[in-house]
């Protein structure tokens, strides 16, 4: 069993109906949200009109009823301030939303499943599995 963060690009990629290699998540595998990925997720459906906008609400709605949304906390946010202070040392800027996400894996012990492992390459702590 491996703890896994599903990443917003791959829950986007999920939507779109990518489909997902079977060695990517296992059955076994303890499968959750940061808190940040369903406001991301809350934010596409507020761009959204029309039909658009009601699949991807009812995809949300079901996402965050089968899987457990982590909340960000202290622990999580000692995590942020390593990994901020980690990026600015190494002169390589990430997006806000993405180290609070690494943070999150970081803090809570998991890896992140995500189309853009660039994003968290390298930040000390965060463990990464490509999704495509």
């Amino acid at each position: 069993m491996t703890r896994l963060l599903l990443d917003t690009t791959f829950l986007v990629d999920a939507e779109r109906g990518t489909e997902v290699p079977e060695e990517l998540i296992d059955s076994s595998d303890d499968v959750a949200l940061a808190a940040i990925t369903v406001a991301e997720l809350l934010m596409g459906v507020e761009a959204a009109s029309g039909r658009a906008r009601t699949a991807r609400a009812a995809f949300v709605t079901e996402l965050v009823a089968a899987l457990p949304v982590i909340s960000y906390d202290l622990a999580i946010a000692r995590e942020h301030a390593v990994l901020l202070d980690a990026v600015r040392r190494a002169g390589r800027p990430r997006g806000a939303h993405d180290l609070i996400i690494a943070a999150t894996a970081a803090g809570t012990g998991r890896v992140i499943v995500t189309a853009d492992a660039d994003a968290f390459t390298g930040l000390p702590g965060v463990k990464v599995r490509r999704h495509r």
